[in-house]
């Protein structure tokens, strides 16, 4: 074939050749290439690509990888394949071609300690953040015919009203899921009877409230970042600091004030509307009627699961809304970052979430409320 990949060694002192490539080193003709290629031995001083007349990223990855193992010099190559070989080198373009690049188990310790140490510039941002929303508030409480009611109000209608269908939904199938798969693993005891404990405890303490602050985190704390994020996009938030507004006291007070009070009710909620999930099934598969299993629930569930789940709550309230209203005012530059800080508001809502669930768990098993 005329345009074949070809190679040839010149002599280039002692004892050291030069490698010589020509014609097109692309992925259609590399197979037989490689394979000479393979069996090239001895010392080589470089390899010439003055010659080749297309190269691929095929090509250059086949051509760099040939250079680091015989630890030589890349020559005569144009500049679109100076580009391909930079980039499979991973370095500028103006750089040397032959430096390699650091082994893995170099460059993963590098980027995890530059993640690391980069992450105090977040840091620093969330709690001057929480800041900012401390000297909001005490500027309401001095000033508290600027507190912006009519907002609280219309957050608590978006936050905790109009969640109320799906997560209803949500939880009465949770309910049904724990009792009809607790169930079956209790009547391998002959203990069918203690389904009733099973969800009565694991949705008022742990699953209604875990499940409402997911869902909240997903649907709220994801507007309250698109809404803000845009709103900095649009400039809004930078006319009303103009005009002598707060975007603090306007935007993100009654947002976390109707996150954090609104999640106490639809954790309640929650767990009630599971139990009437878990009733269900007791009443239609497990022979236990509807009624007696709800009565069983104030027998067999202690006072103080319901209020393991009632404080945790509004703790999940306020990170979900913490979360998203941060990374909103956080929005630089174009409407790929509204996204990109949205994704990370619900990412790092729910991550914080579970995590503070794992505390209180620990926490209040060790305050005898286990």
């Amino acid at each position: 074939m005329q345009n074949a990949a070809q190679y040839s060694l010149e002599e280039a002192g002692a004892d050291t050749a030069r490698l010589v490539l020509s014609g097109h080193v692309t992925l259609a003709n590399m197979a037989p290439l490689e394979a000479d290629l393979s069996r090239v031995s001895g010392p080589l001083a470089a390899i010439d690509l003055a010659a080749v007349e297309e190269i691929d990223t095929v090509g250059a990855w086949v051509v760099c990888r040939l250079a680091r193992e015989h630890n030589c010099d890349i020559t005569g190559a144009s500049e679109a394949a100076e580009r391909l070989l930079a980039a499979m080198r991973g370095i500028d373009a103006s750089g040397d071609i032959r430096a390699p690049r650091d082994p893995v188990w170099e460059r993963v310790p590098v980027a995890v300690g530059e993640k690391i140490y980069n992450a105090r510039g977040g840091i620093y941002g969330v709690v001057g953040f929480f800041g900012q929303i401390l000297l909001g508030i005490a500027s309401l409480a001095r000033h508290p015919s600027r507190f912006p009611l009519k907002a609280l109000v219309h957050q608590m209608e978006l936050v905790g009203v109009t969640a109320l269908p799906i997560i209803g939904l949500m939880s009465f199938l949770i309910g049904i899921v724990i009792a009809q798969q607790g169930s079956v693993q209790l009547e391998q005891f002959g203990a069918e009877s203690l389904t009733v404990n099973l969800v009565g405890r694991i949705t008022l303490r742990e699953l209604g409230v875990l499940m409402t602050a997911i869902m909240v985190a997903g649907r709220s704390g994801s507007a309250f970042a698109a809404q803000i994020g845009t709103m900095k996009l649009t400039e809004e938030i930078d006319a009303m600091r103009t005009i002598g507004v707060s975007p603090i006291e306007v935007l993100v007070i009654p947002r976390i004030l109707a996150a954090t009070f609104m999640m106490l009710l639809l954790g309640f909620y929650a767990s009630v509307v599971a139990i009437v999930g878990g009733a269900v099934v007791g009443d239609l598969t497990l022979g236990i009627p509807f009624f007696t299993f709800l009565l069983r629930i104030q027998e067999v569930v202690p006072v103080h699961d319901l209020w393991v789940g009632l404080i945790k709550a509004p703790v999940f309230g306020l990170i979900v809304a913490l979360a998203g209203c941060y990374h909103g005012m956080q929005v630089r530059g174009d409407s790929e970052e509204v996204g990109r800080r949205t994704t990370m508001a619900v990412v790092s809502a729910i991550f914080a979430v579970i995590v503070l669930d794992a505390f209180f768990a620990v926490f209040f098993t060790e305050v005898g409320w286990g």
